[in-house]
């Protein structure tokens, strides 16, 4: 029976350089609108930076202000061109060499983000890989702010990925992550990296 490996890739800094939830917004608002947007949550901010504010009510607070009843399809040409554009820009170069080497070899790898996968996906496909990530909420063809389900981060990527994967299928299971948002994820690899791209 051939011996199967898995592959967990966190997104966001590990894949990444740069917040791409961030990255989006400015690319898709204008920087001067990001920043006047920013400076009016900085309240909320700054509990969340404490501890006070749960991640995923801070992330939908943001998504609210920036997004709400922004139209479905027109969100979701924007994310693509993100991807294509901007994307590219972002990227550890480190991270693409080792992700290609594990594609090459015939792993199974897969991204787990916390990021919406509207513009995670574009970037999975491009790759030849799958994607687990957070689903944005629309409701009559247009963004609520809300996320649909739980934020995939925490103990929820782990809980995503059970959903996908049989883990007693694997061999090896090899994880990459970069924050404390992946440490459950990092807890099921026989192999596990943190902050394995960084120069």
């Amino acid at each position: 029976m051939d011996k199967k490996t898995l592959v967990l890739f966190d997104f966001d800094g590990t894949i990444t350089e740069k917040d791409t939830l961030l990255e989006i917004i400015k690319y898709q608002q204008g920087s001067s609108r990001y920043y006047r947007g920013m400076l009016k949550m900085m309240p909320k901010l700054l509990m969340f930076k404490a501890g006070l504010v749960a991640n995923q009510d801070m992330k939908e607070a943001v998504m609210t202000y920036f997004w709400k009843g922004l139209d479905e399809k027109q969100f979701e040409e924007a994310c693509k061109k993100f991807a294509s554009t901007m994307l590219p820009r972002m990227l550890r170069d480190k991270a693409i060499e080792q992700l290609k080497k594990h594609v090459e070899n015939g792993d199974e790898v897969t991204v787990v983000s916390a990021s919406a996968e509207d513009w995670v996906l574009p970037f999975c496909q491009a790759q030849g890989i799958k994607c687990i990530a957070s689903k944005m909420q629309k409701v009559n063809n247009r963004l609520t702010g809300k996320l649909n389900g739980l934020n995939c981060n925490g103990e929820e990527k782990v809980n995503r990925i059970k959903k996908v994967y049989n883990l007693e299928e694997y061999d090896t299971i090899i994880a990459y992550g970069d924050s404390s948002g992946d440490r459950q994820m990092l807890g099921i690899a026989t192999n596990a990296n943190y902050k394995p791209f960084r120069n």
